[in-house]
């Protein structure tokens, strides 16, 4: 979907860019353009942007933790 109209921005390029490392919504104002004329997008976008963190930071679901062994 297009979350910023004014620069034609989608909420997988926002996903794309918090992949990359954006952690604000000034990162993605400087990197994508997001928010910087009418600013409507603002709301919008700042909650993609934790949505892909907060999924990036999950461990996939199902998976196993592996465990180094702890040396004596």
């Amino acid at each position: 979907m297009i979350v910023c109209v004014c620069r034609r921005v989608s909420d997988q390029q926002i996903r794309q860019a918090a992949a990359d490392g954006a952690v604000s919504l000034e990162c993605l104002q400087f990197e994508l353009g997001v928010a910087t004329q009418c600013g409507r997008c603002a709301d919008c976008a700042s909650r993609v942007l934790c949505e892909a963190r907060s999924h990036a930071s999950q461990p996939p679901h199902g998976a196993v933790a592996m465990l180094q062994p702890q040396l004596a």
